[in-house]
């Protein structure tokens, strides 16, 4: 019996063997197969593969650059950009802790339903904000919630030191720290700068799991300082908003410039607004740079400037305005009371319609025309602010007498506050028409004047006498001695200009101007205001918009340190 076990035995081997030699041909085969297809990753696909690792855990990222700060002209910050956290999700990630919403939701001051909102059509995205430029506490907080999927976001956010008092003319970026209004928009591409990039690890989870790697530093954009001067914007702001306030009107401007320069040292619009509320941005058109209107008796300085440079007329040519009133076919210009026989200096002291009617009709068209022209009327300063207008002046071949007339006064053309200003400045800058700059030294590839060149407008003998007029206008008798400084000559003309409305003017809205020059022995400032329909009994230049120069130029007098005249 034990030898007939063992035969069978015997006889069952090859069975199992042959099962062996199968299993192992088998694994052999598979192993082969495998190390094979290892060995093909490594050679033919190894790149794919890498690049398919990194795209789940390696991410390169924008570092975003510093914005460049602006300056006022002694280093004063008037726009900053601050570090801050913006909250961004990857959907993917994030949707896996739902359960947590509410906690992220409450954080961000959002609610559940906004998350899902905001979620529902962008969940094939890899990258989505929830919340931009967050509290640096809540940033904190979010951190500490470890979620999957939600990150921060380093970024910028754009503050306004001097908040409402210098919007008009800074004016504001958006979020993504671009340039949208004012300065900020005109010199957008020197404060960008040039963002960088960096590299990241993340797990499965879309958490750093490794230092960040700078591929690419960023470069930040350029600090630039302005000719602004804060301390005269501030004045400029106080007292004209108090103007406006007094005298119940619907707005106001002003804008004070370097005589000699064309250096822009305030510029100030009421109503203002807040750039640092983003929310609430309303009433940010720069009416000094944008808004145009007719100057009125402001205007008649250069017609009389065009008389003396005929060579016709002197300060002490006689005029005679009687009765009061000029026909010109079916049109009357009127006086606001018959002034009689006057001298050319008076016409301006009075502000005598007739008068400048009757000089202006004198002269040809052309050298009328020709002076305001060359004064920066009908055309651009090539400030380089955006919106900036050129007004409204048409050729002389196109003017009829009661046009050449009415121009004469400031009727018929239309001008910026800006223009205004700068007009001015050839009274007391030996006749010369200077650029206007909002930047205290040229950059290169800067915008126009950003510096346009200085004109030579009318001759310095006869721009000494229109300083010398001018000061008539100023002194007890004239339309503007509410302007009068104690301790300083000033020179200036006032204008009350009626508003057109459909079919002719209004009888009721008015401008209130005023344009002054200080100190008038040796000019240094041009100041000009505009009041747009006061509503009290007042409503006059000389009585609105005067006051408003005596009381911002005294005290910036002072703060620039310039002497008194020697009276």
């Amino acid at each position: 019996m034990p030898i007939v076990k063992n035969r069978r035995k015997f006889n069952n081997f090859p069975i199992y063997w042959k099962r062996r030699q199968f299993l192992l041909i088998f694994f052999v085969i598979v192993i082969s197969i495998l190390l094979l297809r290892a060995v093909y990753l490594q050679t033919n696909r190894a790149n794919f593969l890498q690049n398919q690792g990194s795209a789940r855990h390696l991410r390169t990222i924008p570092i975003v650059a510093h914005r460049g700060m602006l300056m006022d002209r002694n280093g004063k910050p008037l726009a900053i950009s601050t570090p801050v956290d913006s909250v961004w999700v990857n959907p993917a990630q994030f949707i896996t802790v739902k359960d947590k919403w509410l906690e992220l939701a409450t954080l961000l001051s959002l609610q559940t339903s906004e998350l899902e909102k905001i979620l529902s059509k962008r969940m094939q995205r890899e990258f989505v904000y929830l919340k931009r430029h967050i509290d640096p506490k809540i940033a904190t907080q979010i951190t500490d919630l470890k979620l999957p999927g939600v990150f921060l976001q380093s970024e910028y956010k754009r503050y306004y030191p001097t908040g409402q008092v210098s919007a008009h003319v800074i004016g504001f970026t958006n979020i993504d720290d671009y340039g949208q209004e004012g300065l900020e928009l005109a010199l957008n591409r020197f404060l960008l700068g040039t963002p960088g990039k960096k590299q990241i690890i993340q797990d499965k989870n879309g958490q750093l799991i490794a230092e960040p790697i700078n591929l690419v530093a960023p470069h930040m954009g350029q600090n630039i300082k302005l000719t602004i001067d804060s301390r005269l914007q501030y004045l400029v702001h106080r007292e004209l908003k108090q103007a406006v306030a007094n005298s119940n009107a619907r707005a106001g401007s002003a804008v004070i410039l370097d005589i000699h320069t064309g250096e822009v040292l305030a510029m100030v619009n009421q109503p203002t607004y807040n750039p640092n509320n983003r929310s609430k941005l309303q009433n940010y058109r720069n009416r000094v740079i944008t808004d145009i209107f007719e100057p009125g008796s402001t205007l008649k300085p250069f017609t009389i400037a065009s008389a003396l440079d005929s060579g016709k007329y002197f300060p002490n040519t006689k005029i005679n305005t009687n009765p009061g009133r000029l026909s010109l076919g079916k049109y009357t210009i009127r006086d606001s009371r018959n002034y009689g026989i006057i001298d050319v200096a008076t016409v301006i002291k009075k502000s005598s319609n007739v008068g400048a009617s009757k000089i202006a009709l004198s002269l040809s068209a052309k050298r009328l025309w020709q002076i305001l022209t060359k004064s920066g009327f009908g055309y651009i300063s090539g400030s380089g602010f955006p919106g900036e207008v050129a007004g409204r002046l048409s050729h002389f071949s196109e003017w009829y007498k009661v046009q050449q007339a009415s121009i004469s006064f400031g009727y018929g053309i239309g001008v910026s506050l800006l223009q205004l200003a700068r007009s001015y400045a050839i009274f007391g800058n030996d006749g010369i028409l200077p650029p206007i700059k909002f930047l205290e030294k040229t950059m290169d590839n800067s915008p126009r004047s950003l510096g346009s060149e200085s004109t030579q407008v009318i001759s310095a003998k006869v721009a000494q006498q229109m300083l010398n007029i001018l000061q008539e206008v100023v002194k007890p008798g004239g339309t503007g001695e509410k302007a009068q400084i104690n301790g300083y000559k000033v020179a200036g003309k006032t204008g009350t200009v009626r508003k057109p409305v459909i079919g002719g003017y209004s009888e009721s809205d008015y401008l209130a101007l005023f344009v002054g020059i200080v100190p008038a022995s040796k000019p240094r400032l041009v100041m000009a205001i505009l009041i747009d329909e006061p509503h009290q009994d007042e409503y006059y230049g000389g009585k609105v918009a005067a006051p408003v120069f005596a009381s911002v130029m005294t005290e910036a007098l002072r703060l620039l340190n310039i002497l008194p005249d020697n009276i």
